[in-house]
């Protein structure tokens, strides 16, 4: 019984030595492989994808800042928002709107915002503009000063303010209080710089 015990640790010992010994061997192999892979198109590859994945953030970056390089700035009122293209209800929401049928630079712009009862009221102190103060116009990194000229209540249907001007001026529309058939418009020329 003894000499079977003895016999059966001997083929368990020889067992494991061997599958030791295999082991070591595929193990070696691999090692030998993976020592021989070329990395190089790995390292090119994975350095183009990382190319990539920075260009697509510096694009996106591009797109933000591009997105606050168009603004209104009117420092009476402390108003400093971003404007986007359209008066829809959806731009309005988030924006001051530009006014599609009018110039984004030389000539007459025209601006609309909501100025109470909205989570975006950007023009709700628009009543308090007066003649001399100044609005500021950021786009695509150009910014325009402008003198307000003009500030009355107008009919809604009267769009003669947001006609296309000869001299370079922004006009900005609202709302009126109460009167849904009247808007604010203040209208401002550019300074001249001398």
């Amino acid at each position: 019984m003894i000499a079977s015990f003895l016999s059966m640790i001997v083929v368990l010992i020889i067992y494991f030595i061997s599958n030791r010994t295999m082991l070591s061997v595929e193990l070696l192999s691999e090692k030998d492989a993976f020592d021989s892979y070329n990395y190089s198109s790995i390292d090119e590859n994975v350095f183009s994808q990382l190319d990539n994945v920075s260009n697509n953030e510096n694009n996106l970056e591009n797109q933000i800042s591009n997105c606050s390089e168009w603004y209104i700035e009117i420092p009476k009122i402390g108003l400093k928002a971003e404007i986007s293209n359209g008066t829809d209800q959806e731009t309005l929401n988030s924006f001051v709107g530009h006014f599609d049928e009018t110039t984004l630079w030389e000539g007459n712009i025209g601006l609309a915002a909501h100025n109470r009862g909205y989570n975006v009221n950007y023009f709700n102190r628009l009543k308090e503009l007066e003649t001399g103060d100044e609005i500021i116009y950021i786009y695509q990194g150009n910014s325009r000063k402008y003198k307000v000229n003009y500030a009355e209540v107008i009919k809604e249907t009267d769009w003669e303010n947001l006609k296309a001007t000869t001299d370079n001026r922004i006009t900005l529309i609202t709302c009126v209080e109460d009167k849904p058939e009247l808007r604010r418009c203040v209208q401002a020329i550019e300074i001249k710089e001398e």
